[in-house]
């Protein structure tokens, strides 16, 4: 098991205290606080002094050796090649620029298959695309208290199907899905495989080598690192399809598809987040020590699970959307409502005890209108990660008793 209260002393931003009372971060889905170890080396490049790539003076071959060194970090923690790991802005501008990509290679009457379980990140890109290229879109539906249905995304396949995008976790319900199985019945089909796994990064181990998907894209700062995107592409995609791009820029591998100068000082936090991970686990390797690492993530993400579903059973009028009753596996987030009170009221008291957490649709806006309730303002989202305590799960949950009886 973790032990949380070492790993608490490496986020200079868990000792703020908010009205006298520690502040309780829930809202890690959003986006988690980092570690120190990121912050310095984020600084150092900023205080050393950086450059762009190119160059053949000191700062230019460190700025060359950070990109690398960050590539290398991505591969490990995904399972991949270091020349399959591109770098971007965010997962949503990698996906609008790889869905534009694969919709050259589209025709008209061709057809891809999205889900209504996806963030709007992994829908909006490949529908937009769609649109353009006169391509049907088909959206495979999920339970709303179980998982994707796999039947109907099966049944959804043929052999005009040119792309599955589907995520490994929902950001809303906690939802995880199997990006082996998704990504061989694409393959079967004839299909590329496109998983986001901006919120199953995490809380799970990556294997994209093992699930022989075609792309998987996560967010390092959903995983204790600065605002960049990471892209997996298996190398002769990144290699055959066209990237939008300028003329200078390389034209091979990777590097064609990131456009313009990308943050070294966020390069060099993505390796230090990575690091951070690896820290967590044992083994030589560092893919042995985040094997390990992330092994013991998953199995506190499991106990914070068990400890919150079984608090929320006990206190009436607050129910928990998707998956309760532990027949499908999923992440410690939770999408919870509370009888009579609006779902902004909700977080907004949940603010008032010094608990960050969200309301709305959080951009899971599919999965709020399958769940009937977005026009009414979606539900409240309280997100653990690997720096949350089982202590905070009990604050969380007396605070949602607080806030129900008050209601």
């Amino acid at each position: 098991m973790l032990d949380t209260a070492v790993i608490r002393q490496l986020f200079p931003a868990l000792q703020r205290q908010i009205n006298g009372q520690p502040a309780v971060y829930l809202d890690g889905p959003g986006g988690t606080q980092v570690p120190q170890g990121v912050i310095d080396a984020m600084s150092a490049v900023m205080i050393e002094g950086g450059s762009n790539l190119g160059g053949q003076f000191v700062t230019s071959v460190e700025a060359e050796q950070i990109t690398d060194d960050a590539r290398q970090a991505g591969a490990d923690l995904l399972g991949a090649q270091p020349s399959e790991i591109v770098f971007g802005q965010n997962m949503t501008s990698l996906t609008f620029s790889m869905s534009r990509a694969l919709a050259a290679t589209w025709q008209p009457g061709d057809e891809i298959v999205v889900t209504n379980l996806d963030h709007d990140a992994n829908i909006t890109p490949w529908v937009m695309a769609a649109a353009e290229r006169d391509v049907t879109v088909r959206t495979v539906d999920f339970t709303p208290d179980g998982p994707l249905d796999y039947d109907g995304l099966e049944a959804a396949l043929n052999d005009r199907t040119r792309l599955v995008a589907v995520t490994a976790a929902s950001n809303a319900l906690g939802t995880r899905t199997d990006p082996a199985r998704i990504a061989a019945s694409a393959r079967a089909a004839g299909a590329l495989s496109y998983i986001d796994g901006v919120h199953n990064t995490p809380h799970s181990l990556v294997e994209v080598g093992a699930w022989d998907c075609d792309f998987y894209v996560c967010s390092s700062y959903k995983f204790f690192g600065p605002h960049t995107g990471m892209l997996f592409g298996k190398q002769h995609h990144l290699e055959d399809l066209t990237a939008y791009k300028v003329r200078a820029s390389s034209s091979e591998g990777p590097g064609k598809w990131e456009t313009g100068t990308q943050s070294f000082e966020s390069l060099a936090g993505v390796t230090a987040a990575v690091n951070f991970i690896a820290s967590l686990g044992e083994g030589e390797a560092r893919r042995d020590q985040l094997v390990s690492g992330m092994t013991a993530v998953e199995a506190h993400g499991d106990a914070v699970t068990d400890r919150f579903l079984s608090g929320i059973a006990e206190l009436p009028g607050v129910s928990v959307a998707g998956v309760t009753d532990g027949s499908v596996a999923r992440t410690p987030t939770f999408a919870v409502s509370v009888d009579g009170v609006a779902p902004e009221a909700v977080a907004a008291a949940l603010s008032d005890r010094s608990i960050f957490a969200v309301s709305g649709h959080y951009y899971a806006v599919a999965v709020m209108e399958r769940l009937g309730v977005l026009d009414q303002g979606g539900l409240t989202r309280l997100g653990f990660v690997a720096y949350n305590t089982l202590d905070e799960v009990e604050v969380a949950v007396a605070a949602l008793g607080e806030i129900a009886g008050s209601g």
